[in-house]
């Protein structure tokens, strides 16, 4: 897709390090729009020309209608559990822009559209979510990790490819995700701990939705918030209003320019709201209310980066239009993954190990006996 691209080199205006600015300790967050699309950090506001600026804008258009087709087509049965990413666009679409291809991209499991800014087809994603091995070959996209369920666990290997790269002394930084729950980890101090002792170039991002599942950020921490973590481990940390595009831009952009520079991990919490379920398995009406999600909707980032752009007078698009032209584009490459190939049963298994143990034979033959349950029953 055209409106999803990593966009290299972009000037930037750098009055101050806004790691310094922004003190964690004293609970304060990094934020240049305000809900009605106003600027309110005139200093702060980066040099984007107006074209970057609308296909950013496109890109999330673009990813949140993805998203709400997607959880449609899980609805209709003809997918797998999936992780809705309404409501958390900004984030990944700001670092879209930074993220270069030979740069890392570790993500957890609700980070579709900067997986799409990287190159990773939508074919791809859906025939994860079908349970197709082949989710996970990205073969138009470079140095992508695949998604990764266990929580955490992926920002260990974020670590250790930034261990990589300072001892191969390339010019890559690794750029790993992880939800608010998952910062209650044992694998997240770890992989900040020794991040920090290695000074490896990673910009590790909590996406700070507010539940981890149905139990809200409040009860995972006695800390005034997430990127205070980072003081710990004596890491630059920051916390940013994950619902400005323009605030998550700056906060990547001087992280990327600290990790590549040699100076070590960053870590970035983006403070934003998981608008939908946290899978299309769960209810979030068991756990939280109307007047909290109406709230809420008064941040949505697609809606501010809008009003920023009309009030701009640089919007020109019919947006109805645009929808329908990206309805088409889900649906052609939700039709490819649907139709795509089977894959053998024997490639579950036989990657795993050069000697396949009895255990996994055992499940290979009971899965078997499983199919031919099911081809019965038709």
């Amino acid at each position: 897709m055209d409106n999803i691209k990593t966009i290299e080199k972009i000037a930037y205006k750098q009055p101050a390090v806004i790691f310094n600015e922004f003190d964690p300790l004293k609970d304060e967050i990094l934020r240049i729009i305000d809900n009605d699309g106003h600027v309110i950090n005139e200093e702060l506001f980066p040099e984007l020309d107006d074209e970057t600026v609308i296909k950013a804008y496109k890109s999330m258009l673009f990813a949140r209608v993805a998203d709400d087709m997607a959880v449609s087509f899980q609805r209709q049965g003809r997918m797998y559990t999936y992780p809705p990413i309404n409501g958390q666009e900004a984030i990944q679409i700001a670092a879209g822009l930074i993220i270069r291809e030979d740069d890392w991209l570790v993500p957890a499991f609700r980070e579709m559209a900067i997986m799409l800014a990287k190159g990773v087809t939508l074919r791809e994603i859906f025939l994860y979510y079908m349970g197709n091995e082949q989710g996970s070959n990205f073969s138009k996209a470079k140095h992508v990790l695949p998604i990764c369920v266990p929580i955490a666990s992926q920002l260990i290997h974020a670590t250790g490819i930034g261990y990589s790269i300072n001892y191969q002394k390339k010019d890559e930084v690794v750029f790993p995700y992880v939800g608010d729950g998952g910062t209650s980890e044992g694998d997240f101090s770890e992989a900040l701990n020794f991040a920090g002792v290695w000074k490896v170039p990673v910009i590790f991002t909590i996406q700070n939705n507010q539940y981890a599942i149905s139990f809200p950020v409040s009860g995972q921490t006695r800390s005034v918030n997430l990127a205070v973590k980072a003081v710990a481990f004596g890491l630059p940390g920051i916390k940013v209003d994950g619902n400005d595009f323009f605030a998550m831009y700056v906060a990547y952009k001087q992280a990327f320019d600290h990790a590549r520079a040699g100076k070590g991990p960053v870590l970035i919490e983006a403070l934003t709201y998981r608008k939908g379920a946290h899978t299309t398995s769960d209810d979030p009406s068991k756990y939280r209310t109307k007047e909290e999600e109406m709230e809420w909707d008064k941040t949505d980032p697609l809606q501010r980066l809008k009003k920023y752009i009309v009030r701009k007078g640089i919007w020109k698009e019919d947006e109805e239009k645009l929808i329908e032209e990206y309805k088409l584009e889900v649906e052609k490459q939700f039709t490819e993954a649907e139709n795509f190939t089977p894959y053998p049963l024997e490639d579950v298994f036989q990657f795993m190990y050069v000697d396949t143990p009895d255990v996994l034979n055992i499940q290979k033959e009971d899965y078997k006996l499983y199919q031919n349950w099911k081809e019965s029953r038709k």
